[in-house]
């Protein structure tokens, strides 16, 4: 049979960028003498050249990649990159191969280059069942070193085709990658990461493979390159780097046998979900009323107010079973989790789910992927992306989305690792979809503080102080699991100030906020008959966290915050305010959040208010530069603001 694969071309853009480097595998000694990047003066290293071909061989038919790269060593942490390790796959019918593996390392000496190669005594391999893997280190890399490697592996593992990181802990001059398709393949072709691809080009070669008897198939030949990549270095607010790493990846969809048969090896979601409705560990144990019959106790299944019944359910899921901290969806039983009163997140929202459709509140169970194990594949349904399920419950005309596996959680609250921004909702009638996860509202912390008095040389206040939403979680736990611990956690975090006494108020676990009051003392800094107070007694942020010069990922919080502070000087006749801190106002671009910060002096007062609102949970990388800005002025007005007082 014949296999002509029709394609459409893409735009190609063309690159240019200004560099002292060569992008391929030469070395002169100009980029020897170069001992930094520009763009990046952190970096411990710069990939100049990163290559790889990968092609179908039209007489072995064995997958085979070329890969080449040359690298410049810029400080001591970045030596180690000329050690390698390569894993080859292997199975009880074949296994991946290596060959021709070249390694040069080129330093300056005395105004000339030397060349230091890999020998084939370095190369070492360990042996387990599932693979092989090949080690070996260039010698004498330092720093200043360029090193060059190159390798060819040989492999029959079609499935998944040689994928491709543009991306990594370095930053990256020009990476190019090279494929060549035959047309008895189709793949499903996925680009993850924010950065756009300078060359994506692709042209058909025809009969580039041929077998007996007159058959043959075409090639999709394409072409991939990226320039200026910036390192991938993880910083705080972020998901998993899986998510956002700038790569390509392959999925094998449909295989073509030149016999005429044809595999189709990627399921359509209406696969899926019939493939979910027939799983003993997930359809099987949905909507089955015998599960929960008698479960529930009167008291509950009286309750005639829809919402309150739910509300109802889900405290008795959460009082009468705990999770065990498993997720997978493998092994689930419903039924023994109602006998052992533990079992996993599967096993304990699939009974939320039974108990409210046995009550007839509508409701849905929602696959997910963790913040910690990357966004489920949207191109193509692959059910081993989904490691969580949650509930969507609706309710008249409102929707709650529900989790049971946290006691410290409200009824329409999810647990922060749930907050991934996407799901696929499930349902057997009407076909599954994607549905959309996110916090509606804002979690706060703000702190309340009043200086009423100054004696003997010290202030005497009280401070109170809230947390809601997400910021309520880790404290309303550890207070109720271990107050005394909690108390002294407060002493230690709060040095600089004395805790007289320490009190949490209004405490109720089913409400998603904690309160505490504290009473303190404050001995301020004295020059002379002058004080010198920070007003800023409690902060929320020590430090700016965002360090980065570039960051090409967003800045996921998973929800939107409002921080609070604000202090009440009653000033008697004992001290007189001299100077107080300046009024700031800043704003992040679309009104995507906000900083104020104020005073207000009258005759016996000081007031100072401070407020920073994030008005997203989500922010894109072009947000990044004005982020780290503000959280700059953020930062610098917690830690040094000061109030100048006279003692009288």
């Amino acid at each position: 049979m014949k296999h002509r694969l029709f394609i459409v071309v893409f735009f190609t853009t063309l690159f240019s960028f200004s560099q002292t480097y060569n992008t391929d595998m030469s070395v002169t000694k100009n980029e020897l003498e170069n001992t930094s990047y520009a763009k990046d003066s952190t970096a411990n290293a710069l990939v100049i050249y990163d290559y790889g071909n990968s092609f179908v061989n039209d007489k072995t038919f064995w997958l085979n990649v070329q890969i080449k790269q040359k690298i410049k060593v810029l400080r001591p942490e970045g030596i180690d990159r000329g050690e390698y390790e390569i894993k080859l796959y292997k199975n009880k019918n074949t296994k991946e191969k290596i060959e021709d593996i070249k390694g040069i390392t080129y330093n300056l000496e005395n105004g000339k280059i030397v060349k230091s190669y890999l020998e084939e005594k370095a190369i070492f391999r360990e042996e387990n069942e599932n693979y092989t893997l090949v080690k070996f280190v260039l010698p004498n890399v330092q720093v200043g070193s360029i090193i060059t490697v190159s390798y060819e592996t040989h492999s029959r593992f079609m499935a998944k085709f040689q994928p491709w990181y543009f991306q990594g802990n370095d930053p990256v001059l020009y990476s190019e990658y090279n494929t060549s398709i035959p047309g008895n393949y189709d793949y499903h072709v996925k680009l993850v990461g924010n950065i756009p691809l300078d060359v994506n080009e692709a042209k058909i070669r025809r009969e580039c493979l041929t077998v007996g008897n007159g058959g043959h198939s075409d090639c999709t030949d394409s072409r991939y390159v990226m320039t200026n990549i910036p390192a991938y270095i993880e910083e705080d607010y972020t998901t998993t780097s899986l998510n956002y790493i700038s790569r390509i990846e392959y999925e094998l969809s449909v295989f073509h046998g030149f016999d005429g048969r044809i595999d189709k090896i990627t399921k359509t979601w209406k696969d899926a979900d019939h493939e979910l409705k027939v799983d003993s560990d997930f359809g099987k144990q949905l909507s089955k009323s015998s599960l929960v019959k008698n479960v529930l106790p009167a008291t509950i299944t009286s309750i005639s107010d829809p919402l309150k019944k739910a509300k109802a359910i889900y405290q008795f899921v959460l009082d009468t079973y705990t999770w065990n901290g498993k997720s997978e969806r493998y092994d689930v039983s419903v039924k023994n989790l109602i006998k052992e009163k533990v079992g996993s997140v599967f096993e304990i929202n699939l009974l939320l789910e039974n108990l409210l459709t046995s009550e007839n509140i509508k409701t849905n169970a929602v696959l997910l992927s963790t913040r910690g194990n990357a966004f489920a594949t949207k191109l193509f349904p692959v059910l081993t992306d989904f490691n969580y399920v949650i509930l969507k419950v609706s309710i008249g005309d409102k929707n709650y989305f529900l989790d049971a596996t946290n006691k410290y959680h409200i009824f329409g609250e999810l647990p922060f690792r749930a907050l991934n921004q996407y799901g696929r909702l499930i349902d057997f009638e009407n076909g599954s979809k994607w549905q959309d996860i996110a916090v509606k509202d804002y979690s706060t912390r703000s702190h309340i503080v009043e200086l009423s008095s100054f004696t003997d040389d010290e202030f005497i206040g009280k401070i109170t102080s809230k947390s809601t939403g997400y910021h309520s979680h880790y404290s309303k736990q550890q207070y109720v699991e271990n107050s005394t611990a909690y108390y002294e956690q407060k002493i230690n975090d709060y040095d600089h100030i004395n805790i007289e006494n320490h009190k949490v108020v209004d405490f109720d676990n089913s409400k998603s906020e904690i309160k505490e009051n504290l009473e303190i003392t404050v001995e301020p800094e004295f020059i002379g008959n002058k004080i010198y107070l920070n007003p800023f007694l409690l902060t929320f942020f020590d430090e700016n966290p965002f360090k980065l010069q570039e960051r090409s990922y967003p800045i996921d919080f998973g929800y939107k915050d409002i921080y609070m502070y604000s202090m009440k000087i009653n000033l008697d006749e004992n001290i007189k305010i001299l100077e107080a801190p300046k009024a700031v106002n800043y704003s992040l671009p679309n009104k995507a959040g906000s900083l104020i910060f104020n005073s207000e002096l009258t005759e016996d007062t000081l007031i100072l208010y401070f407020k920073v609102n994030f008005n997203s949970a989500i922010y894109t990388p072009e947000y990044y530069p004005y982020l780290k800005v503000f959280m700059d002025k953020v930062v610098e007005l917690q830690n040094n603001s000061v109030i100048v007082l006279e003692k009288q």
